[in-house]
């Protein structure tokens, strides 16, 4: 049989059921309503003789047309059901009791009081349950979480999790296509892999859904798939689907049945470099692929209008294509559009697009320019798009360099639905929940924050009938999951406790810090309402110098914490004997005097003073960022924003007019002041730079510190060091030399030094003047250097600094590093398996008991927190705050430890010598100190300015 006659056969059984004349006319009066929603079939009446055998062909290309006007979504029986598809036979009934649950529901207002009570992958009850229910259960496994918040499982609606897979080698990369612009018929579930690292580390952070999809090279990337994360005992991509599409394993699905929801991606702007497209080339490929659908549709609905006319005679075959039937379902409202997205230009494009084919668009992602166009996307074909942000990764492209921190609360005071989301492994997933925490910080409504990973994208993808609320008073028929937190999700820090999916526990002895009560409330966070309503007036751009110098009397009172650089370290000054806030003064720049206002009062007069209420605010050292290019990139995609990549001799010749071989660079030469993640990171209290020179190979050179808030490098005090420490990298670089070769290069260049620059540096590393700053991940090249470090040290009779950054593996070190002397910059500080030789990481809770951080504490290493991308430097304070909410184990870090991680330490690990307390900046903050996310920072006190930088 051919493959035409083929399409036209029905399934197996279906002759005999068309054959019966009730069923057949049963169906027929079912089309009579459901013909109406295909416009070009409204005219039609159905005229068929009910004495007349329909033969089986005729009736399959019925049930077809049928099914062509039905509309996707779960069967009408789907909430009577008691038991899931995805239940595993022998999984026990499970309640959980005593618990807080965050419903999802009344727009993510509600919260009730009690248990939930989880039987064969359903939830059987929710809050007061009827303790006969209760006792109805023979074997029952009961978890009392006293007092804890539920919520729903985390939804991440933008990932390429097995698709992109974890540590990343050859094959292992399955999210792009460059055979073309179009490619609507590729499937992200071909490419999916089961074994990514990254399903147990997004679980236990309380992600139990993700939708994969295609990469953003192609115009249309292809078909997308939502997955449950727990791995089934079939350890199949196909068993691992949430709701598959019927025509996964079938081109010919059952007519009979309601469809479901498919997801396309799409892309527009500048992402198909690979095709060299303009713009202009993207949309019309675009227009050109939807018009062929179109043409499509129209002849399928043509000869539908024949079929239910009884025009029988000579019908052929259904007018087909599988290759397009993707975009047909497109145009027929079937399929949920996620577009990537960024600017106003390819929005505005994209709303065309949709209006021109008569498509909804369910969401646009990344869409860096959304909230300065919120009434452009309400203009959309059918419905606004969702809008699927990250929460502050910005600036890495052109496209994204008008992103706001303000977009998610901007976007939903004009009514636009906002997802967060993780484009995992660009984000790790596992922290998606952190997005939305930072979402809120900078004033996004508490529901619609938490709404943002569980029930918004839910909707968004057509799932919330499976996904993303828990619905009290009826049979939640597949709510797949539970997560169960050890404080309120919005909490920085938040870390599941438990993880359901399925019913089923995910987490095996999970490791749990018990958290201060005040973290089980919803977290205060400052008033942001003037910088959001400026970020609009300014088209994403607006200014970020301070606001105001004073260079005379201030005085800081209700300040609550005070902390202060001491004897290589940070201490906190006691500010009263009462824990009633203390005073600070400040003249000139400079600590004049601190602790209650008794005591400072006499030595000045008030009138004289600038006053400031910092409402139990903090004063503490000023932060310092390392790791990242910063100050010498500020649009990492766009070469001439960078200073660039500096030559390496081990995989190409320099240039001898800077001196071969010998040359080094110093990252100084090349800072560019003023920029927007230099500013935006000293208003988050980041007030100094370390920065070594870029490089994608062995060598790099000499890095410098700079200050974050100088105009330009003639500005008093905007280098703070000329040449800090040296820097190379010891690593795994695609074909570049071996690790075998980068040792014997440095064992070399330690123990007998070359000339030139080179030559000289290498020997003030070994006079133990400068520290020599390794990038390594691998425990097995950080072993090989503790014992190069050795065997120079016992050359040389004199102790080297060396300091280890990236560092993934160096926990599996930690009681040898210490030992050695070798200080660590974890960057980043919460690790990720990326390459194979960032594998072996410490995850922290709830999966091991310490982090990374605090087994390299335990082991009397000094330890700082890097970096790796330049936007990631305004983040440092809750870094800071997380690593010491974190730590668990044997040691506890205090608040004056923590901001040593990313101030001393650093200076310590890469300056070789911590900055004098007199000449180095204060941060302050209102309504808190630096760890809560009530506090806002307000003035930088500086005395090489003398002065206080009011922000």
């Amino acid at each position: 049989m051919d493959k035409d006659s083929t399409r036209l056969q029905a399934p197996s059984g279906w002759a005999i059921q068309h054959k019966c004349k009730t069923k057949f006319f049963r169906r027929l009066a079912v089309f009579a309503a459901l013909a109406l929603s295909l416009a070009s079939l409204n005219h039609l009446s159905l005229s068929f003789n009910e004495e007349e055998a329909t033969p089986a062909h005729i009736a399959t290309a019925i049930s077809r047309c049928q099914y062509l006007a039905r509309e996707p979504g779960p069967p009408s029986d789907f909430h009577q059901r008691t038991s899931s598809d995805r239940y595993e036979v022998g999984t026990k009934a499970t309640l959980i009791i005593n618990a807080k649950i965050w419903t999802g529901e009344h727009n993510g207002t509600e919260v009730i009081d009690g248990g939930i009570l989880m039987d064969k992958g359903v939830i059987v009850a929710i809050g007061r349950i009827n303790p006969g229910l209760i006792q109805s259960y023979k074997d029952l496994v009961i978890t009392d979480v006293h007092g804890s918040w539920v919520t729903p499982g985390i939804v991440d609606m933008h990932s390429h999790l097995g698709d992109a897979s974890s540590p990343e080698l050859a094959g292992a990369i399955d999210d792009n296509s460059e055979k073309g612009p179009i490619e609507a018929w590729l499937r992200s579930l071909d490419g999916l892999n089961t074994h990514d690292d990254s399903y147990p580390l997004s679980i236990s952070g309380g992600v139990t859904t993700s939708l994969v999809l295609p990469g953003s090279a192609n115009a249309i990337a292809g078909q997308g798939f939502a997955i449950k994360l727990r791995k089934t005992a079939e350890h199949s991509p196909t068993s691992m689907l949430l709701e598959p599409p019927y025509t996964v394993n079938s081109s010919f699905p059952d007519y009979s049945i309601t469809p479901r929801w498919r997801q396309l991606k799409q892309a527009c702007g500048m992402s198909h470099s690979n095709f060299n497209n303009t713009r202009m080339d993207n949309l019309w490929s675009m227009r050109e692929a939807y018009d062929k659908a179109r043409t499509i549709k129209e002849e399928q609905d043509a000869y539908c209008s024949a079929v239910l006319n009884g025009q029988h005679q000579g019908l052929g075959k259904f007018p087909d294509d599988l290759k397009w039937e993707m975009l047909v379902d497109v145009l027929r409202g079937r399929v949920k559009v996620q577009t990537h997205c960024y600017e106003a230009v390819d929005l505005d494009a994209l709303v065309r697009l949709s209006n021109e084919f008569k498509f909804p668009l369910a969401a646009v992602h990344h869409a860096s320019e959304a909230y300065l166009v919120p009434e452009l996307l309400k203009k959309a074909y059918g419905q606004a798009p969702g809008v699927a942000l990250f929460a502050t990764n910005s600036r890495y492209k052109r496209e994204a360099y008008r992103s706001s921190e303000f977009a998610p609360r901007i976007l939903a005071e004009n009514g636009i639905s906002v997802a967060m989301k993780s484009d995992h492994p660009v984000l790790n997933s596992r922290y998606l929940l952190y997005e939305a925490q930072q979402a809120h910080f900078y004033g996004m409504p508490t529901n619609l924050a938490l709404a943002s990973v569980i029930s918004t994208p839910a909707r968004l993808l057509g799932l919330d009938h499976r996904v993303g609320y828990a619905k009290e008073g009826e049979l939640q028929a597949d709510l797949l999951y539970v997560v169960v937190w050890d404080s309120h999700p919005l909490s920085l820090g938040a870390t599941p406790m438990q993880v359901y999916i399925d019913g089923i526990s995910q987490l095996k002895s999970p490791h749990v810090i018990s958290k201060p009560q005040e973290f089980q409330k919803v977290p205060e966070v400052p008033n942001f309402d003037k910088e959001a309503a400026t970020v609009v007036e300014y088209e994403g751009l607006p200014p970020l110098q301070q606001r105001k110098s004073v260079s005379g009397l201030v005085l800081f009172r209700g300040v609550k914490t005070f902390f202060l650089r001491g004897e290589g370290s940070v201490r906190e000054v006691s500010m009263t004997q009462d824990d009633i806030s203390g005073v600070v003064v400040v003249n000139n720049g400079a600590i004049f005097c601190s602790g209650p206002m008794a005591d400072c009062s006499s030595s000045f007069s008030e009138s004289d003073a600038e006053i400031i209420d910092l409402k139990g605010g903090s004063i503490f050292p000023g932060l310092v960022s390392f790791g990242s290019p910063l100050g010498t990139s500020e649009i990492e995609a766009e070469d001439s924003t960078n200073d660039g990549n500096v030559n390496d001799p081990l995989t190409a010749k320099v240039p001898s007019i800077i001196g071969g071989d010998e040359a080094l660079i110093r990252a100084v030469d090349g800072l560019q002041f003023g920029t927007r993640d230099a500013l935006l990171a000293y208003r988050a209290g980041v007030t100094l730079g370390i920065t070594a020179p870029s490089h994608n190979g062995f060598y790099a050179g000499l890095s410098t510190a700079f200050s974050l808030s100088a105009p330009h490098k003639l500005h008093p005090g905007a280098v703070a060091q000329d040449v800090a420490g040296l820097h190379v990298a010891v690593r795994h670089f695609d074909n570049g030399p071996s690790v075998s070769t980068q040792i014997a290069t440095l064992r070399r260049l330690l123990l007998h030094p070359v000339g030139g620059e080179s030559g000289y540096w290498f020997k003030e590393v070994t006079k133990g003047n400068v520290p020599l700053v390794i990038e390594a991940h691998s425990a097995d090249i950080i072993a090989t250097l503790v014992r190069l470090k050795m065997e120079v040290e016992e050359a040389k009779g004199r102790t080297i600094k060396l300091t280890i950054t990236g560092a993934s593996e160096a926990h599996i070190l930690a009681k040898e590093l210490g030992e050695a002397g070798v200080g660590v910059i974890l960057s980043p500080v919460r690790p990720f398996p990326t390459l194979w030789e960032d594998r072996r990481i410490l995850p922290g809770p709830p999966l091991s008991q310490q982090s990374s951080v605090s087994k390299l504490v335990t082991n009397n290493v000094t330890v700082g927190i890097g970096v790796v991308e330049i936007w990631e430097a305004r983040n440092a304070r809750f870094d800071l705050a997380w690593a010491s909410l974190e730590a668990g184990g044997e040691i506890e870090i205090s608040k004056q430890e923590a901001i040593a991680l990313a101030s001393t330490n650093i200076e310590k690990l890469v300056l070789g010598y911590t900055r004098p307390t007199l000449s180095t900046e204060l941060v302050v903050t209102e309504g808190g100190d630096l760890f809560d996310l009530s506090s806002k920072v307000v003035a930088v006190i500086n005395p090489s300015q003398h002065a206080v930088e009011f922000l």
